[in-house]
């Protein structure tokens, strides 16, 4: 007969202050609620009739957006689950730079879907099992999906139509006009080699005031600000850009100075005068015509700069200060002098413009076919476009600023991958019907979480009804939708959901002819990304916290420090 071993109490395995949470109904299931706490803040900001989130962050800035990159970037998610799909989302954003609320909404989803099966009894590793099977068919189904490709060579009319649905779901009512401007401006600054098109390149100024339509492009760099000096204007310039103040250089200690008579007064700081005018004198003998500095300008500096008819602009951005090395072709100097041949840019057009009251400094480059355009002149071409947008405050104008930047890396995944798939929810619902028939053919537990991940798919177009006309007709619309993709075996793929629905219709649109078409491959990054998420939350079953770092929090004390007690 065995001895029983008493076992021993309170092993401590941690030091004290860290929480240890395990189990299905500890560690899962409450991983499971806060991801669907974080899926539902952002999903009634999903596509053209999203609502806005009014966020306030740490510092106190204000943000009215829909956009879901923002809105996660803003506020602090302190959960550890909820992190991992906000570093999902942030993945995508950095990937495709769009389509990160469908990250979180589909994440959010297919957990929600797994949290019923884990109750009734299976293993996380069934539901996981599932969801991977489900991921490959439904990534090999997209594939097939796609009815259109963007045309070579480009068209500005092209590119906008494959635009306007991305800048739809950010900006609805101002998609027309928006797709026109970033094609334009994506078609002035794209390379030989379209795979290596930049989104540096094009850059938005926001100028309040006047209303949206006032908007336009300009085919070079503008800045909102003028020229400090007398001269606006220059052509053929040749370029220096300094990062240092453009002053007298100060001592780092000061000295006393005893001036004896009046002579010694008037004559104190000829000696700096000087020197400064010989540096002056040194930049434009070396032809230099616009100079452009990173920090302050001296009043005297910039009376030698209008003596010797060189334009000075500040640019206090150090990005922009980078940008604009790049499109002149310039090095950044550290110290005040004239530049080498090397270190010099070139520009064809330095002018100062008037945008509605505003006044605005632009650098333009000519390309073969415009007005003033020279073969000759040897300055190094880099393309700039600049979208300058208008409107009444600046919360619009920083709105109107993320969707063009949707719309430029949208062209920037299309220019690596053309391939397009029907939009409006139609794509998430061919989807969901093919991995459900394929679950359907599978035998053991894990058909029930294909089945699961299929009805997941159908969120995206839930919620675009929910979002356009309430909750009351989304199961009719639904079904609607579910008949056409079945009866048209052919091309029922296309079909999606019409948000201008107005009880003539039936709530659904033929896509293709619409013209209302998705990136494929930010679609497919989406997905994955999505499941990748949440098979990660479903694979953790304890979570381990250690204690804080930092002090113990002193107490506050009632009443004045130096009070009697």
């Amino acid at each position: 007969m065995s001895l029983k071993v008493p076992k021993a109490n309170n092993i401590q395995l941690f030091k004290d202050g860290y929480k240890q949470v395990q189990g299905l109904e500890d560690a899962v299931l409450r991983n499971i609620q806060a991801v669907a706490e974080l899926s539902d803040l952002v999903r009634t900001s999903f596509g053209p009739y999203g609502r806005n989130k009014l966020v306030i962050n740490h510092l106190g800035k204000l943000f009215v957006t829909s956009d879901a990159a923002t809105i996660i970037r803003e506020i602090e998610v302190v959960h550890p689950a909820a992190k991992l799909l906000v570093m999902a989302s942030q993945a995508q954003e950095a990937e495709m730079g769009d389509a990160t609320n469908l990250v979180l909404i589909l994440g959010g989803e297919l957990l929600k879907k797994s949290e019923n099966l884990l109750v009734m009894g299976l293993h996380p590793s069934e539901v996981i099992k599932g969801y991977e099977l489900a991921l490959s068919k439904a990534l090999s189904e997209l594939e097939k999906l796609s009815p259109y490709s963007l045309p070579t060579p480009l068209t500005p009319s092209s590119l906008a139509t494959a635009l306007k649905p991305a800048i739809a779901s950010k900006q609805y009512g101002f998609e027309d006009k928006l797709s026109e401007l970033v094609a334009e401006a994506a078609l002035v600054v794209l390379p030989s080699n379209p795979k290596n098109f930049n989104v540096d390149n094009v850059r938005v100024v926001k100028i309040m005031g006047g209303n949206f339509s006032m908007s336009r492009v300009v085919q070079g760099m503008v800045f909102g600000r003028e020229p400090e000096g007398v001269i606006k204007k220059a052509t053929k310039a040749k370029v220096a850009i300094f990062t240092c103040s453009l002053d007298i250089s100060q001592t780092e200690t000061k000295g006393t100075v005893l001036i004896k008579n009046a002579d010694e007064m008037l004559n104190f700081t000829t000696g700096e005068e000087k020197q400064l005018e010989k540096i002056i004198k040194e930049i434009a003998d070396s032809g230099v015509k616009v100079v452009i500095g990173g920090t302050s300008v001296g009043e005297l500096a910039l009376h030698y700069f209008n003596r010797f008819n060189i334009a000075v602009l500040k640019v206090l951005s150090k990005f922009d200060l980078r940008r604009v090395s790049r499109v002149v072709n310039a090095t950044p100097l550290a110290r005040m002098g004239a530049p080498t041949p090397e270190e010099a840019g070139f520009v064809d057009v330095f002018e100062t413009v008037e945008i509605g009251g505003d006044r605005a400094t632009v650098l333009r480059q000519l390309a073969p076919g415009d007005e003033g355009y020279d073969p000759a002149w040897h300055g190094e071409k880099t393309r700039t476009a600049t979208i300058v947008l208008r409107g009444a405050t600046m919360n619009h104008l920083d709105d109107l600023e993320r969707a063009v930047d949707d719309g430029v890396n949208v062209i920037k995944s299309l220019l690596k991958d053309p391939r397009l798939v029907p939009g409006a929810g139609a794509t998430e619902v061919e989807l969901s019907r093919k991995v459900d028939e394929y679950g359907s053919g599978l035998k053991g537990l894990v058909q029930h979480a294909v089945k699961r991940y299929a009805s997941a798919l159908e969120v995206v177009p839930r919620i675009l009804i929910e979002s356009a006309i309430g909750g009351a007709e989304a199961n009719e619309i639904l079904s609607k939708l579910w008949n056409k993709h079945q009866e048209k075996e052919k091309d029922g793929f296309k079909w999606g959901i019409d948000i201008e629905f107005d009880f003539q219709t039936d709530g659904t649109i033929d896509t293709v002819d619409r013209k209302v078409y998705d990136s494929l491959a930010a679609k497919a990054w989406a997905i994955r990304l999505a499941t990748e998420a949440a098979i990660s939350v479903l694979s953790v079953d304890s979570i381990i916290m250690s204690k804080p770092a930092g002090g113990p929090k002193v107490p506050q004390q009632s009443g004045n420090w130096d009070e009697d007690d």
